[in-house]
């Protein structure tokens, strides 16, 4: 006997835009809002825009100025309710209408799973990019395994864990958030988990497109590090990290001047409140096959 898919949890959804994608943005909230076995409160969140023509079951919320993307994410999340918060780009979509119910049946199985990030794959059937795949060593898109960062594009979290790790890094504006998030979620105790057999569909752009991309990828790399870490590990981070950008674009000048620009900002600017990791912490990261050094 078939019949619908009783409701279980409790999921609320954020989807970030500055209304410059109409057509995708309706897919992204429609594939949302298709989801079965689990009660949804979606806000879809104008960074500097007011939500205008949503579809049926989502909300808007108006932010009067582009607060940058971690930010319109946690002001997203403070308008929500739900045992668990996801959060969906504005040009992703979620193919499966049980995505959300598989992901928390796996987050209940194991409980130091804090953070569930699924593969990403073009749904035109572009190429998966290496840095779709969080992983230093193992770019396969069909592994899952514990990770260290996250792409922001689709992200599911228990609201506890989200709660407790203070939410994005509201000053970064864009960039490295991800990373910061799957730290806070290591020092909880969890674990970051890419999930392969979960999919979203993003398609592929180039971080470059962004105008600010290259001096806010080396602010937010420092203020990362001074936010974080202890103390001793803080030159450790950014040195090795100024070194692999060196090596990567040392024939770029046009890259490596506004990088340097933002690694300087980094510095001297404040990065806001820290909240450095715990030592078992590091050592659990470690064992795990990335210490947080690179």
């Amino acid at each position: 006997m078939s019949g619908p898919i009783p409701v279980t949890r409790s999921v609320g959804v954020v989807v970030l835009t500055q209304g410059t994608r109409p057509v995708e943005l309706t897919a992204a909230v429609e594939s949302v809002l298709a989801q079965q076995a689990v009660e949804l409160d979606v806000v879809v969140v104008g960074n500097g825009w007011q939500p205008t023509g949503l579809p049926h079951g989502a909300r808007g919320l108006a932010l009067s100025e582009n607060l940058g993307i971690p930010a319109g994410r946690n002001r997203g999340a403070d308008a929500v309710q739900g045992e668990f918060v996801f959060f969906l780009d504005d040009d992703a979509t979620i193919p499966s209408t049980t995505f959300l119910r598989d992901a928390i049946a796996m987050l209940d199985a194991d409980r130091s799973i804090g953070l569930i990030q699924p593969r990403l794959a073009d749904a035109d059937g572009a190429a998966t990019p290496s840095r779709w795949v969080p992983r230093t060593r193992d770019k396969d898109p069909g592994h899952s395994s514990a990770v260290f960062s996250c792409l922001e594009a689709a992200v599911l979290l228990p609201r506890s864990v989200f709660d407790a790790v203070g939410g994005w890094a509201d000053p970064f504006f864009y960039a490295h958030e991800g990373i910061e998030l799957a730290w806070r979620v290591w020092d909880q105790g969890r674990r970051a988990w890419y999930e392969a057999s979960l999919e979203a569909n993003h398609p592929v752009t180039e971080p470059t497109r962004h105008t600010a991309y290259y001096r806010l990828n080396a602010r937010n790399r420092v203020w990362l590090a001074r936010r974080n870490l202890p103390v001793p590990l803080i030159p450790l981070y950014v040195g090795s990290w100024t070194a692999i950008q060196v090596i990567r674009w040392w024939r770029k000048p046009e890259a490596l001047r506004p990088w340097f620009g933002g690694w300087r900002e980094g510095w001297r600017t404040d990065p806001g409140e820290r909240r450095p990791l715990r030592w078992r912490t590091v050592w659990r990261m470690t064992r795990a096959g990335r210490p947080p050094v690179i």
